[in-house]
Parts: C-alpha cells; structure tokens; sequence
C-alpha cells in the first residue's frame, strides 16, 4: 500500500502450451484508486512525524534553558576585588577565558542530555546524575566567590567531578555522541579542580 492509497499488482502472465512460441496474455487490472482510508492514513503519519519534531526540538530548547538557567544563577556571585587580591598559580588563565569556555560546555551539556532523554525519558538514572551535577555546578560559584570560602567550593568541585564521571559513563551507555559530548566538560572541571585546590592552598597559607 502506498500513501496515496494505491496497490503495486504483478502482471498476471498465462502461457500457451499448444504453439510452438509462447504466448503472453496480459491480463488487464483497474486502474488503482485513493480510498479516503489510506488518505486519513497519510494525514496521520505527517501529523505524527511533526508532533514529533516539535516535541524534540521542545525537550532541546528545555536543556538548553536547563543549563544556562544554572551558568545564569552561578554568574550572579562574581569574581570581584577579592577575587582580584586571592594569591592564584601562575598557570591561572585569564578571566576572559572562562566565559566562552564555559559557554561552549554548556551547550554541549544540553545537547547531550537531550540526546539521553530521547532514549531513556527523565526515570532514568542517568538523567538523575545529569541534574545532580548540574545542581553541584551552579553551588561552586556561590561558595567561591560569593561566601569567599574556596575550601568549601573544592569540597563541592570534587563532588562535580566525581559526578561528572558517573554521568559520561552513564550516557555512554545509552548514547556513545552523548558520552563524547561530555568529554570536553570533563576535562575543563578536571583542569578547574586542581586549580581550586592551589588557590585554596595558596589562600589557606596567607590566611582566610
């Protein structure tokens, strides 16, 4: 059946055994006909394929939202003069590095968590780990730049990382793109955490 409510018939062939050459009668078929049935059919199918890409593009945008509302919430405790005076590594990147860094990280962050949630719907424990880092990610910036205590945010930075881990594992095994979009996440949080603890040693040694 087609979508146009048509059937693809063979040719009926009758062969002649009483002549030396074969011969081949057609025999004739009506010509095929669209049923309202099969158009209803059609009008389904296109319906359902659209919902469908709405609904997709929805949960996306909803991501998408998801993250920058906590990279939003987190920006809310800026650096400042204190910041400014905290004795820092010399291998500390500049301030501007950290804002498009981080943008990327969670565009990515979204796109991988959608990309889970269209397997797996939100049940699943690897949606449970993705918002708990999400939550961990959005505590850093308060406690280190807002209470000035880099004590407390290594604290919760080691907790980021460790669920950082378990959710790339945990979306590699729903979806190998998800788990290679967290890699980069992963590694910059990596990078952050070492960076945490020689600041907050640094700090500890001058004196809160």
């Amino acid at each position: 059946m087609f979508c146009d409510g048509t059937k693809k018939n063979p040719l009926n062939l009758a062969v002649s055994r009483n002549t030396s050459f074969p011969s081949i009668a057609v025999r004739d078929y009506p010509l095929p006909t669209r049923t309202n049935s099969s158009v209803d059919d059609c009008a389904g199918d296109a319906n359902f394929w659209l919902t469908t890409v709405r609904n997709g593009l929805s949960a996306l945008i909803l991501f998408i939202a998801l993250t920058y509302s906590a990279a939003a919430i987190g920006a809310l405790a800026v650096p400042g003069p204190w910041y400014a005076s905290l004795p820092k590594p010399s291998w500390t990147p500049p301030g501007w590095v950290f804002g498009p860094v981080w943008s990327v990280l969670y565009a990515l962050m979204a796109v991988a968590g959608w990309l889970v949630w269209k397997q797996t719907g939100w049940g699943h424990t690897a949606m449970l780990l993705f918002g708990i880092q999400l939550a961990l990610n959005t505590l850093w910036s308060p406690l280190f730049f807002g209470l000035h205590r880099p004590d407390w945010a290594f604290i919760d930075i080691v907790a980021l990382w460790l669920a950082i881990v378990a959710t790339t594992i945990a979306f590699w095994r729903v979806s190998a793109t998800a788990g290679l979009l967290f890699l980069p996440y992963l590694g910059w949080v990596s990078f952050a955490t070492v960076l945490n603890f020689a600041i907050m040693r640094m700090w500890w040694a001058q004196g809160p």
